[in-house]
């Protein structure tokens, strides 16, 4: 069984940082992309940013230049460093592991966190 267990998430004044972590665990074989979206009252859910294996990045229009995404495969742990927080930012955050191989199925899906709130306030 694979879980994905986030810590990171709390409170901040506009314009403080946080950092998401995000730690998948379980009998892994490989996972391809890790992300984090988000999911704000009343909206739906969004891509914030996505990272690869290799490393390839992919950000929301909304955080380019804020966010930063990072991973460290042999850990299978992904990291989400959040600057320049502001208002509309506040959500609940969600970790996701897409295209995850565990050795007993070799079959690949998709798994998430629980979600972290993240709360900015003025």
């Amino acid at each position: 069984q694979v879980q994905l267990v986030e810590s990171g998430g709390g409170l901040v004044q506009a314009g403080g940082s946080l950092r998401l972590s995000c730690a998948a665990s379980g009998s892994i074989f490989s996972i391809n992309t890790m992300g984090w979206y988000r999911q704000a009252p009343g909206k739906q859910r969004e891509l914030v940013a996505a990272i690869t294996t290799s490393g390839s990045t992919n950000y929301a229009d909304s955080v380019k230049g804020r966010f930063t995404i990072s991973r460290d495969n042999a850990k299978n742990t992904v990291y989400l460093q959040m600057n320049s927080l502001k208002l509309e930012d506040t959500a609940v955050y969600y970790c996701n592991a897409d295209q995850v191989v565990v050795p007993m199925t070799w079959t690949p899906r998709e798994y998430w966190g629980q979600g972290t709130q993240v709360t900015v306030s003025s």
